[in-house]
């Protein structure tokens, strides 16, 4: 199994509007396609995409989506949103397919990234970043500033 945790890409400012309602700033636009970009020129392919219902998670799983051709939906789940637990994101992640892209927020995704490989804690994501967990094991991280990919040795 293949979970492909991602934090949403760099947000406008609040300028005053709930934060559910932030959407994703140019920077932020450019970011998620470029990461989309990445994505498919490592032969990355999703049976299905998760995103915190917050507009920014959504925008970002939406553009990285279009880089990859993915054509499936793009489904919420309330338990990707902030400051929730990651036990129930993880059962309906893990019951889900085979290559499943989660798009979350901080610290609730590297929360998840550390249930889901069994240790107290796992990095913080910068806005944009992808790791992918699989079977339990941390393989590669991809930083969205350099679009390098990380082989990881945890």
């Amino acid at each position: 199994m293949k979970i492909y945790l991602i934090r949403h890409a760099h947000a406008s400012p609040s300028a005053g509007q709930p934060d559910a309602h932030r959407f994703l700033s140019s920077d932020g636009r450019t970011t998620a396609r470029g990461v989309g970009r990445r994505l498919h020129q490592e032969g990355v392919a999703f049976d299905a995409v998760f995103t915190s219902p917050l507009v920014r998670a959504v925008q970002t799983a939406e553009l990285i989506c279009e880089s990859l051709h993915y054509t499936g939906l793009i489904e919420t789940m309330a338990t990707l949103s902030p400051g929730c637990a990651p036990q129930p994101a993880a059962k309906q992640l893990v019951s889900s397919s085979s290559a499943v892209a989660a798009v979350g927020h901080e610290p609730t995704i590297s929360d998840l990234g550390a249930f889901l490989v069994g240790r107290p804690g796992f990095p913080p994501f910068r806005p944009g970043q992808v790791c992918l967990i699989e079977d339990g094991v941390s393989s590669w991280k991809l930083q969205p500033h350099t679009l390098e990919i990380e082989v990881l040795n945890t």
